[in-house]
């Protein structure tokens, strides 16, 4: 039972802690370019000189070695990259304007050498185990290979969901090559024929796996591949894979399609609004409360206390139309007192209680 159980735990606990670890190197832990040199020089030669033991191995533990030291690898080369210093010739936002093939020669200027780095150690990989016995580190590297080129061509062409808050600072430049909008014909392709990759490689466990070292191996890769397909349902679905690396990110990341990424779904229309409180009513004060000097009429001004969200300039307009309409029924009605005088002359007196201004 171990033998099935096993591997499947490891490789998605490897997978969840390995991503998680590089960005809280990336992001949290320290920004010293040295300690981050370490870590990843530390990585790449852990990986190389494990491979080149285990390469003639053909037991279990050599089928785990050679799967970590993958890992390792693989974890080195991502340092490098989510640091900026492997990224490409043309480090740069993608031009607003950029269409097509334009755009596309512009996404290869900006991570070619990473890509480049890829295929060195992908030969590295090779040459360590040619002809050799264990093969896991070569199934397991070409694995994540070809999944990360899927995944890099469905951002490239649009998904719904990027995670692009998961890209440090010193690479957010690649979230303006993001296309988020409705998938393209190409991600159910890639889904799909993922999708049949790993069910012959399930078969294969179940049908030619004949030694114990041949059911890991092929169970460790299997994992990992499956793995890559549920991080490209990430893309179109609202799954939780902030929520599975949240312990390694900064929490100052700022949010998806706020920075460099433009949201194609969002108005680009802006509405400014206020709370502001507008005269309401003007009524004449009750007898009771009367103590104006005779002859002289009362009024009072009633402001209203409820604060409605409207837009500046149709508050303006309301206001300005209410208060000309009140000067010129008091006026109408008052034609010699005080307050008429002054309104006549474009003095503007705060109203009181008492209609005398203070």
């Amino acid at each position: 039972m171990a033998l099935y159980l096993g591997p499947p735990i490891y490789a998605a606990f490897v997978w969840w802690f390995s991503t998680g670890a590089v960005l809280l190197l990336i992001g949290s832990v320290s920004q010293s370019r040295s300690l981050r040199l370490v870590f990843a020089g530390g990585l790449l030669t852990i990986a190389l000189c494990g491979l080149s033991v285990t390469a003639n191995d053909s037991s279990v533990a050599a089928a785990y070695m050679a799967f970590t030291c993958i890992i390792c690898l693989w974890g080195a080369q991502e340092i490098a990259f989510l640091s900026g210093w492997l990224t490409g010739p043309r480090p740069e936002p993608c031009p607003p304007d950029a269409q097509g093939f334009i755009r596309f020669a512009y996404a290869v200027q900006a991570i070619l050498y990473h890509e480049l780095s890829l295929l060195v150690c992908g030969a590295l990989v090779i040459a360590l185990t040619w002809n050799a016995d264990n093969q896991v580190g070569l199934w397991t590297y070409a694995a994540l290979y070809v999944l990360r080129q899927s995944a890099k061509l469905n951002l490239f062409l649009g998904v719904p969901v990027t995670n692009a808050e998961l890209m440090p600072d010193s690479v957010q430049f690649l979230k303006t090559y993001f296309a988020r909008k409705p998938v393209s014909a190409f991600f159910p392709l890639s889904v799909t024929l993922a999708t049949a990759v790993l069910v012959i490689m399930i078969q294969r466990i179940v049908e030619v796996a004949a030694t114990p070292s041949d059911v890991v191996g092929l169970t460790l890769v299997s994992t990992l591949f499956a793995l890559g397909v549920v991080e490209h349902w990430f893309m179109l679905l609202p799954l939780p894979a902030l929520t599975l690396w949240s312990w390694g990110m900064r929490s100052g990341l700022p949010p998806e399609n706020t920075t460099m990424e433009p949201n194609l779904s969002a108005d680009n229309s802006t509405v400014t609004q206020v709370q502001r409180a507008t005269p309401e009513i003007v009524e004449p004060m009750p007898a009771a409360a009367d103590v104006r000097p005779a002859g002289q009429p009362q009024l009072v001004v009633v402001q209203n206390t409820r604060q409605d969200d409207v837009p500046v300039k149709k508050s303006n307009c309301a206001r300005q139309r209410l208060e000309d309409q009140f000067r010129q029924t008091f006026l109408q009605q008052h034609p010699r007192s005080e307050l008429a005088t002054a309104a006549r002359l474009g003095i503007n007196e705060p109203t009181t209680v008492n209609s005398r201004g203070s």
